[in-house]
């Protein structure tokens, strides 16, 4: 299949568990919970996306034709080394494109797979670590993973419904919004109130990283 990305670029990972490793960061077109246009936001499912997954044009993007053409192309961005070899895969809806034809490229260039995913869809199998970040007024099918990220506040989700699901970590995220110190208020006050969830914060637009 063809598979269009949006961006690719080297970077440390700047959220969740994996905060801190190198990686390839992988951002696919397209998403099934907003189409990415502004006119589009308030009637999305997903109305809080600070991301654009819109079309090709982002550094490192492009249509490739298969999945050895998408792998080597996140080799070269990773670029000298062969040790501990990461891609995140994200968008949009990763799930949208990522199939096992590109797992097992990506494996046999030596990399571990991490996959942010809305949950909306069964994960693919062969992923090394599962992310899935769930939204409000979506159906979540994709409920065990190694982490769930809950970008909060969000109304209409419950926390402690969440915890009854199948994750090695529960974290919370604050909002990306005009609010910022008040979602920030509200998640640091979900922690201490749940201690089964932890803080994460995304480091990298705290130290200027993509």
């Amino acid at each position: 299949m063809t598979y269009a990305v949006k961006e690719a670029f080297l970077t440390l990972q700047g959220e969740g568990v994996q905060s801190g490793r190198r990686a390839v960061f992988l951002r696919f077109a397209g998403c099934n919970l907003w189409s990415g246009r502004e006119e589009d936001r308030r009637k999305a499912v997903c109305q809080f996306c600070d991301t654009d997954f819109v079309g090709t044009d982002g550094v490192g993007g492009g249509k490739f034709a298969d999945a050895a053409a998408l792998a080597d192309h996140v080799v070269g961005l990773w670029g000298t080394g062969e040790d501990r070899r990461l891609v995140v895969v994200t968008g949009g809806e990763p799930m949208l494109q990522l199939d096992t034809a590109l797992v097992d490229a990506l494996h046999d260039e030596g990399f571990a797979v991490a996959v942010e995913s809305n949950g909306t869809i069964k994960a693919t199998p062969g992923i090394d670590w599962l992310c899935i970040s769930p939204k409000a007024g979506s159906d979540v099918v994709q409920r065990s993973g190694d982490e769930l990220k809950l970008v909060w506040p969000q109304a209409g989700i419950d926390p402690a419904a969440i915890e009854q699901w199948d994750f090695a970590d529960f974290l919370i995220q604050p909002m990306d919004c005009d609010s910022r110190d008040e979602a920030l208020a509200a998640a640091i006050a979900l922690v201490m109130e749940r201690p089964r969830w932890r803080l994460t914060i995304q480091a990298h637009k705290v130290i200027g990283l993509r």
